[in-house]
C-alpha cells in the first residue's frame, strides 16, 4: 500500500468522528445556553474529535475491522456524553 492509499483510508476513518466533532458544538449552542464556564467551539469540537477517534480505534481493535454498527453507535454515545460534560452547568 502507497503513502496515498494509507492516508485515504486514515481520513475515511476519521472522517465520521470528524464530522460529529463538528456537528455537535453547532447543535449545542442551539439547545443549551453559553455560560461563562463553556469552552468555545473549536475547544469542543477538538475535544470530541479526540474521543470520536478514540473510539474508532477501540472499534477497529476489538473487531479487527472498521465500520461496525456497535462501533458507530459508541462513538455517537461517546461524543454525545463528551459534549454534555463539556456543556453543564458547573456543579457547585
Amino acid at each position: 500500500m502507497g503513502l496515498a492509499a494509507a492516508l485515504n483510508h486514515l481520513l475515511n476513518l476519521v472522517a465520521p468522528a470528524a464530522a460529529l466533532a463538528l456537528l455537535l458544538p453547532l447543535c449545542a449552542r442551539i439547545f443549551w445556553s453559553k455560560t461563562a464556564e463553556t469552552p468555545d467551539w473549536i475547544a469542543q469540537a477538538a475535544i470530541n474529535f479526540i474521543v470520536g477517534c478514540a473510539v474508532l480505534l477501540l472499534g477497529l481493535w476489538g473487531f479487527g475491522r472498521d465500520g461496525k454498527m456497535l462501533t458507530y453507535t459508541a462513538l455517537v454515545l461517546a461524543c454525545a456524553s463528551s459534549q454534555w460534560w463539556l456543556v453543564r452547568p458547573a456543579r457547585r
